[in-house]
């Protein structure tokens, strides 16, 4: 019996030190409160009307919590990386320009990471240094995973100094049900690669776009997690400046 007893007060001890609570508590983004309160108000309303709309207000208002959850992120501790701002999936990997805006002609790597309605949609920023610029463009809203989405929809543009003299472009796009980008930074702030910037709102996507020069190690179709996965490394770019 005491053996038993021993036993189950281990697995207790192991269970919770395996961030349970962590897991299943995980901390909700500041934007998404508003939204959740308005989900679990129209779902009362809707459960006076009838026990079906009711569970169904409340089924679309636990999705509303989960889309909204803000996970804690560990994000690597190395200069010569550049980390993924979005969680999702890798839709495109080329070499291109700038975008358009920023009337830039030299060739850059484009990373396309499309979020799903599924994916924690918190931004974060890819590598520190400074913002220098940002640009809000309103446009249409197309899926976010079509090519034309980098060039037609909603989107905002940041542009950063890092490493010196060196420029990184990241844009929030909206996708087809996105009405809403949310971005916080302001022009020459200093940032930190890991910080949340940001949310898009429901499904979209960012592009990155990195010095020709950087080594890209991820790859088409690959998913990744903001803040977490290396997107790129710098190393050689450091070393092209000493």
């Amino acid at each position: 019996m005491k053996n038993k007893i021993s036993e189950s007060k281990e697995f207790l001890k192991k269970f919770f030190e395996n961030d349970f609570l962590n897991d299943l508590f995980v901390p909700i983004h500041k934007t998404g409160y508003p939204f959740i309160v308005i989900f679990l108000i129209v779902s009362l309303i809707l459960g006076a009307i009838s026990s079906f709309l009711g569970w169904t207000g409340l089924i679309l208002t636990l999705w509303c919590i989960y889309f909204f959850r803000d996970p804690y992120r560990v994000t690597p501790n190395n200069k010569d990386f550049i980390i993924s701002p979005a969680d999702g999936k890798i839709i495109s990997i080329e070499d291109t320009n700038p975008p358009s805006e920023f009337k830039e002609k030299k060739q850059v790597k484009k990373i396309s990471i499309f979020m799903n309605v599924f994916n924690v949609h918190v931004n974060r920023i890819p590598v520190s240094g400074k913002v220098v610029s940002l640009n809000y463009i309103p446009g249409a809203f197309f899926n976010a995973s079509l090519d034309k989405a980098s060039e037609k929809n909603e989107r905002m543009l940041i542009k950063m100094e890092f490493n010196g003299k060196n420029n990184l472009y990241f844009v929030q796009i909206a996708g087809l049900i996105a009405r809403r980008i949310k971005c916080d930074l302001n022009v020459d702030q200093s940032v930190n690669t890991g910080e949340k910037f940001g949310i898009i709102r429901f499904g979209s996507r960012v592009d990155v776009y990195l010095p020709n020069d950087c080594l890209v190690e991820v790859l088409k179709g690959q998913t990744v997690i903001a803040g977490e996965t290396k997107l790129a490394n710098i190393k050689k770019l450091n070393s092209q400046k000493k």
